[in-house]
């Protein structure tokens, strides 16, 4: 791997954990736009999956593993749901083409980032929240098993329940941890994580790691919903980039 690459796929690590430490969503979706544009497209999702897993891991038990265990028994519905899918769309990664492959990444990232910064949330009423989150966790699941980010679902699904600040990304984390923890199986067993891929992931895991502990230092007293705001216009382009990739091949 040239050099200036190198430095690139570093970068990136550290840019999408610390917008995941600050504001707890947005690593995969950033690692594998940006990381997409340096390398190919099923090397780029190998190389977020063992960052996901230590950094998801990391946020969950951040208030400790009681927490985390209530907030499995709360959401097992989206747990499970999630897992499924993950498990089922990941063998379906080197059936699709590369370009179908770039387009399925960057569509649904950039209708959601526009939905939320245009003001229509996606929503969901407390009095279907069961039947929300088996939704939610199909769509978040499939997607994810194809491209490591399983996020917008989820995240729509806590703020239209109104989920407090602290709660809402411990939820996030501990959902994240299981689904990536699913997304590693299923790529052990597809192959997109092999000898050649697995060590690029495991060296990522460190600037990761680094970049999630200064966004924790920042989450607690940044304005969130202003960095969060910037994330999601962050996240536009990444995935249009994705898409430029896809139509120009």
């Amino acid at each position: 791997m040239a050099p200036h690459i190198v430095v690139g796929v570093v970068a990136v690590t550290l840019l999408a954990s610390f917008v995941k430490g600050a504001v707890g969503f947005g690593m995969p979706m950033l690692m594998i736009s940006g990381l997409a544009s340096l390398l190919p497209p099923q090397e780029a999702l190998a190389a977020l999956i063992l960052p996901t897993v230590f950094t998801n891991l990391f946020q969950a038990l951040r208030d400790g593993p009681g927490a985390a265990w209530r907030c499995v028994q709360d959401w097992w519905r989206l747990i499970v749901t999630i897992s499924i899918f993950i498990a089922i769309s990941s063998q379906l990664v080197t059936l699709i083409p590369e370009r179908a492959l770039l387009l399925a990444l960057g569509v649904p990232i950039v209708g959601y980032a526009l939905m939320e910064l245009t003001g229509r949330h996606l929503a969901f009423h407390p009095r279907h929240r069961a039947r929300a989150e088996v939704v939610a966790g199909a769509v978040g699941g499939f997607y994810g098993g194809l491209s490591g980010v399983w996020g917008p679902p989820t995240i729509a699904l806590l703020l239209s329940l109104g989920v407090e600040k602290r709660e809402n990304v411990r939820v996030q984390g501990v959902v994240y941890l299981i689904g990536a923890v699913t997304l590693l199986a299923g790529h052990l067993h597809s192959g997109v994580l092999n000898p050649r891929t697995l060590p690029l992931s495991a060296a990522l895991v460190l600037p990761a790691l680094a970049g999630m502990w200064l966004g924790f230092r920042l989450h607690d007293r940044f304005d969130a919903a202003r960095f969060r705001r910037w994330t999601l216009v962050v996240l536009v382009l990444a995935a249009l980039n994705l898409m430029r990739q896809a139509l120009g091949r």
